[in-house]
């Protein structure tokens, strides 16, 4: 089967890498010239585990491409996947520019029967308008060429995407006819055979589903945010509380980690969309509207943390920061909680110092107001206290006495609780955590 994905980003680059894995013939197309001359030479774009292999391979052998001419890879496909960014706009409205240019030039292009499938997240009632855009252009034409629209949401999650695609828990296909929904559970066949299950639904359906399962998993880490801050000020340990809790089947233990607040390129941006077309639609999201609130509310808690154990003020002080993505395993920083945490320092008057496995050229742009170093102990020399705000590995075993000696004030504030507390005090530190007395 010929797939044709619009949009080389994070969503269409592993999405078609793992599509070529299964069988098919993708070229992944793009505007940005750079960005697809460079995946033709070997160099990919983003940061995420295992996808250089994997593009490597299914370019090596033949079932992935890359090119820049849309109307090309539209007629030589029978599904094409729209997969380009789709930005928050003002009060949360989902910008919609990038999916119209593409189903208009789709329309422009298309010349026998065609899946467009909208694998991008957009709220409902957006892939009735991308039949609509569509169906415009070949008026414009004179054409009377039939096709359907479909909708298939990702959900990849960061560091972990090839895996969520190739053993997902599940595949969500909406389709208004039947011929589009059997052919793209063909196109997913493979995974029968590991017993994936398939929710074929309406179009309506998919699009909602993703905004309803990136919004309950937000709602989890505010509400476990939420204990924790109440377990600070009643002696509690916040830790405990969730495997309490987690353990109960009808509850589970995911996404029960306190921490600074959700951030990245889904949950805020998801959140704040459902938060205005439902608002919109006549039926607000009154717990998103929290949920958001909330997640704003506990990145000033940790500022205010800082703060506090700095002795009130962060004027003249030097504060080392380790971990910047806003989750490990990948060099996203979009909404990540460092940034808003870090730049409110910097405001009150802090020197920064700073780094990250995977994300220094992003912080490069998005945090210039840091000094970006080139290691973990790099970035402590001089330092009045030592943030850990994002958990990748290598800061769980950090030589703890070297750290020491290179800190002009021993002081440690682990946003993400990945050290005990009566080791670190044992070495020397003031430690401070999040939801742990």
């Amino acid at each position: 089967m010929n797939i044709c994905m619009i949009g080389a980003g994070y969503v269409g680059l592993v999405s078609g890498a793992c599509f070529a894995e299964f069988g098919a013939s993708v070229v992944c197309v793009d505007r940005d010239v750079d960005k697809i001359s460079g995946l033709r030479a070997g160099t990919i774009p983003i940061y995420e585990p295992g996808l250089e292999e994997l593009v490597g391979r299914n370019v090596r052998e033949g079932r992935l491409s890359f090119s820049t001419d849309t109307p090309e890879a539209v007629r030589d496909s029978l599904v094409i996947f729209i997969a380009v960014q789709t930005p928050s706009g003002d009060g949360g409205a989902t910008e919609l520019a990038a999916v119209e240019a593409v189903a208009r030039e789709i329309g422009r292009s298309i010349d026998s029967y065609k899946v467009v499938v909208t694998k991008s997240t957009v709220p409902v009632g957006t892939s009735v308008k991308v039949r609509d855009w569509i169906q415009e252009e070949l008026a414009a034409r004179g054409a009377d060429i039939r096709f359907d629209v479909a909708s298939n949401p990702e959900f990849l999650r960061e560091g972990a995407a090839i895996g969520d695609f190739m053993r997902p828990d599940r595949v969500v296909i909406g389709a208004d006819h039947d011929e589009a929904g059997a052919i793209l559970r063909d196109l997913y066949r493979p995974l029968n055979l590991i017993d994936t299950p398939f929710v074929v639904t309406d179009i309506a359906t998919a699009e909602l589903t993703k905004y309803a399962a990136n919004t309950f998993l937000a709602t989890k880490i505010s509400f476990i945010n939420e204990m924790a801050n109440l377990c600070e000020h009643v002696g509690a340990d916040v830790h405990h509380l969730a495997r309490g809790i987690g353990l109960d089947n009808r509850i589970g233990s995911k996404f029960l980690h306190p921490g600074p607040g959700f951030g990245g390129s889904c949950f805020p941006k998801d959140a704040r969309a459902a938060v205005h077309f439902a608002r919109e639609a006549g039926s607000p999201l009154r717990i998103a509207e929290a949920v958001l609130a909330v997640n704003e509310a506990q990145a000033q808690r940790m500022v205010e943390k800082v703060m506090a154990g700095l002795g009130g003020a962060v004027s003249g002080k030097t504060i080392a920061a380790l971990g910047l993505s806003f989750k490990p395993e990948t060099d996203d920083m979009r909404d990540a909680p460092s940034l808003g945490i870090l730049r409110a320092l910097h405001a009150a008057g802090a020197t920064l110092r700073a780094y990250d496995p995977a994300a220094m050229a992003n912080a490069e742009a998005l945090l210039p107001q840091a000094t970006l170093c080139k290691g973990s102990y790099e970035a402590c020399e001089g330092a009045d206290a030592l943030l850990i705000l994002t958990e990748w590995n290598q800061f769980r075993m950090l030589d703890l006495a070297r750290v020491r000696e290179l800190m002009r004030q021993p002081l440690i504030i682990d946003m993400r609780n990945v050290y005990e507390p009566g080791p670190v005090r044992a070495a020397g530190f003031d430690y401070l955590c999040v939801g742990r007395s």
